[in-house]
């Protein structure tokens, strides 16, 4: 089992993991360096912000808070009645 996950990475199609995957749960160190278990080429995952695969690393979400005009809310809902 662990020689078959060796030559996965041997072959070179795998590609090693840049500096944003560090703290990952999905990195495999191995002795000739450490690749992404589930992506081939991580730096592509990361080229346009977060990877989705990455489990060290969470989406912020950004909420707006919207002020809203108290006569114009009052006009509307006479306007609904």
């Amino acid at each position: 089992m662990a020689s078959e996950m060796t030559e996965k990475f041997k072959n070179g199609l795998f590609q090693a993991v840049v500096d944003k995957c560090e703290g990952c749960d999905r990195v495999v160190s191995l002795e000739h360096g450490k690749y992404c278990d589930t992506y081939v080429n991580p730096a592509a995952k990361w080229r346009l912000g977060l990877c989705n695969f990455a489990t060290h690393a969470k989406p912020e979400v950004a909420v707006a808070t919207v002020r809203i005009n108290p006569l114009k809310a009052a006009k509307r809902a006479a306007k609904r009645k």
